[in-house]
């Protein structure tokens, strides 16, 4: 049996999964009850987190300095208590979470890998670069999308699908969190010409 992947994103309406330079706050400052409630259910169910090296850097840097107000929510802690996978030729373990491993080689390769051998559903949340080359290798089985109702035009920062294939999208499963913020699940296919 192979393992289900999801790709797991926050996104401003424009496509933006940051804002910099600016006053935002995490979330864009809309998060809400719901939403954080649905994000520590999403991550009960046992899973193994895959990251790219620069995702990974950005949430253990984010983690250590402890001041944005989300690296207090719960779903966040929930999170790294799960096994990671660290997908890089850089890292060098042992890493700052509670059970990660750092895996050599090319993406594509080590998830293709993982799909065949992991007994739980692989999910990553962020890991832009690596995930686009995923879905371009037909490896991501859901695009998870929590699109803010931000529009983020001057100070948007690493855009989503910059560089990425075409995909078609077929739409799996859709919900309004607080009123507002829209939570879509996909499953993506290569665009065919």
């Amino acid at each position: 049996m192979t393992a289900t992947y999801t790709f797991d994103v926050f996104t401003s309406l424009d496509g933006f999964g940051a804002a910099s330079g600016s006053d935002w706050g995490g979330y864009w400052g809309k998060q809400g009850p719901e939403l954080l409630a649905h994000r520590l259910a999403a991550y009960e169910t046992p899973q193994r987190m895959v990251f790219g090296a620069t995702t990974y850097r950005a949430f253990a840097q984010m983690l250590a300095a402890g001041t944005d107000e989300t690296v207090r929510d719960a779903w966040v802690s929930r999170m790294r208590a799960l096994p990671a996978i660290v997908v890089s030729n850089s890292l060098q373990e042992p890493l700052d979470w509670a059970d990660a491993t750092v895996v050599k080689g090319d993406a594509v390769e080590v998830v293709a890998r993982l799909k065949e051998e992991s007994d739980v559903p692989l999910r990553s949340h962020g890991s832009l670069s690596m995930n686009r080359a995923l879905m371009a290798a037909g490896l991501v089985d859901r695009v998870q999308v929590t699109l803010f109702p931000v529009i983020t035009g001057r100070t948007g920062a690493d855009p989503i699908f910059a560089g990425a294939a075409d995909f078609d999208l077929d739409l799996l499963e859709t919900r309004t969190l607080d009123g507002h913020t829209q939570e879509l699940v996909y499953r993506p296919t290569l665009h065919k010409v």
